[in-house]
């Protein structure tokens, strides 16, 4: 299949669901991915992320091809900016 012909393919649903199967190693109905289909999917994400995503979060793959790595305070600052709040437990909490 031509790359272009699996980027325009491949939907923002299709991509979260292969993103899951390579972070968990898992397809959604829970049967393990073989090394191969692995690789295929890790392949396809990267490039999803590099083409159609252009993230800029940490550990994703930005357009020209390189691993996105932040340091620890650019890290949280952008989680400072972003408004996501961190589950924040007390050390007795039950």
């Amino acid at each position: 299949m031509n790359i272009e012909a699996l980027l325009d393919a491949m939907t923002p649903e299709v991509y979260e669901r292969l993103r899951q199967a390579v972070e968990t190693g898992k397809w959604p109905d829970g049967t393990p991915l073989t090394a191969e289909q692995r690789e295929s999917t890790m392949q396809a994400v990267m490039l999803y992320q590099s083409k159609i995503e252009r993230s800029t979060e940490h550990m994703t793959v930005n357009e020209q091809g390189e691993i996105v790595h932040k340091s620890k305070r650019d890290f949280q600052q952008s989680l400072k900016q972003s408004d996501q709040e961190i589950a924040r437990f007390k050390q007795n909490d039950i």
